[in-house]
This record gives C-alpha cells, sequence and structure tokens, in this order.
C-alpha cells in the first residue's frame, strides 16, 4: 500500500450478492477505502454504517460450498467499533483479495495513528496475585 494515497480513493465496491448464482440483486454496496469501511443499506429507508480501518482487529474469510461455487464468499471483520462488534460483508466477489487488502489496511491505519490494538488473553486475577504475594 502507498502511504501517499487518497484516503478517499475507492479500494473495493462490492454488492452483496445473492447466493442462487451470485446475482447483484440487492440494496446493500459495501464501499472500502484506505481508512474506512461503509455499509450502505435499503432502498426506501436507507441505513449507512461506517466503521474507521484502525478499529478492525482481525479479519476472517467464510466460503460455503455454494458461495465457492458462483465465486463470492463473506469477509467477516472483527472491530472495536460500538455499533458493529462484527462486520459481515456478505455474498461478495474478489472476497479474498478484500479480506486480505481490510487486513492490510487497518494496520497501516493502527500504525498511522500510533494506536494499538489490546486484547484480553486471560490474565484475569493477575493483578491480584501480584498483590498477595
Amino acid at each position: 500500500m502507498n502511504t501517499n494515497e487518497n484516503k478517499n480513493e475507492i479500494m473495493f465496491q462490492e454488492k452483496k450478492r445473492w447466493l442462487f448464482l451470485g446475482l447483484p440483486f440487492t440494496f446493500t454496496v459495501y464501499t472500502i477505502k484506505a481508512d474506512m469501511i461503509t455499509v450502505s443499506e435499503g432502498f426506501l429507508n436507507k441505513r449507512e454504517n461506517d466503521c474507521y480501518m484502525y478499529k478492525v482487529q482481525d479479519v476472517e474469510l467464510l466460503a460455503s460450498f455454494a458461495e465457492r461455487i458462483v465465486g463470492i464468499g463473506t469477509v467477516k471483520c472483527y472491530t472495536g467499533d460500538t455499533t458493529n462488534p462484527v462486520l459481515l460483508l456478505t455474498h461478495v466477489k474478489n472476497a479474498k483479495e478484500i479480506k486480505n487488502y481490510i487486513l492490510e489496511a487497518s494496520e497501516h491505519s493502527r500504525l498511522r495513528r500510533r494506536t494499538m490494538n489490546m486484547l484480553n488473553i486471560g490474565a484475569e486475577g493477575a493483578d491480584e496475585a501480584e498483590d498477595d504475594g
């Protein structure tokens, strides 16, 4: 990824597709930029949800047998976002490329912002044990 790239440049824009033949006849659009993922849903009633790239903690690719047959997949993003802790990009083409891009872009975004991703790895009670000893 180029560090001078325009943050507003759209890297991927995919529509949610039907599992049947992978046809894009839905009203959900996923837009992925260098600093943000946007999910826009709806036809009459619109809903738009954004997640900053630095909040993405991990990315997973899910592809059922039926999805693989029609050439689509689901990208599952685990985020620190309060409105969407698990962000699903459901039934999209180029799912593997999107997953790899989000994983790399989120790491670059955290480095740019100088933020760290802290995970709880089961150290509950460690402070109490130190106080006792």
